[in-house]
């Protein structure tokens, strides 16, 4: 019994961090790319939120495995979301303004969801 629950946290931190890292990759490729083009700031913001949805929904959906899905998901999602802010407070992009919460549901929502249908997905 213990095990599977050890095997479950694994599984989340794991979900977690490889959406933390694409989030930070992701975001480092597109500032690259939208900062040369000096677009106003609310390109950088939506580009960013695409960024985070994406990742949320995607890497869920490829590592998690087992049972259930949907709170496994909702974990690595929250989890993702808190450690990617924290990094970029790190980093120097000070902290997240009042969206943070709703990040924070939204990615947790969208995790839960592509845990879910991966899920389907490997099934069939």
């Amino acid at each position: 019994m213990h095990e599977k629950r050890l095997r479950a946290v694994i599984e989340v931190l794991t979900a977690a961090l490889a959406t933390t890292l694409f989030y930070l990759i992701a975001t480092a490729l597109a500032a690259v790319f939208v900062r040369a083009y000096v677009p106003k700031d609310g390109v950088v913001v939506a580009v960013n939120w695409i960024i985070r949805c994406l990742g949320a929904f995607l890497l869920p959906a490829l590592l998690l495995r087992g049972e259930r899905l949907f709170f496994k998901g909702l974990a690595a999602g929250a989890a993702a979301s808190v450690l990617a802010m924290l990094l970029f407070a790190a980093i120097g992009g000070g902290f997240p303004s009042a969206l943070f919460l709703l990040e924070l549901l939204l990615c947790a929502l969208l995790a839960g969801c592509g845990a879910l249908l991966g899920a389907k997905l490997h099934r069939g």
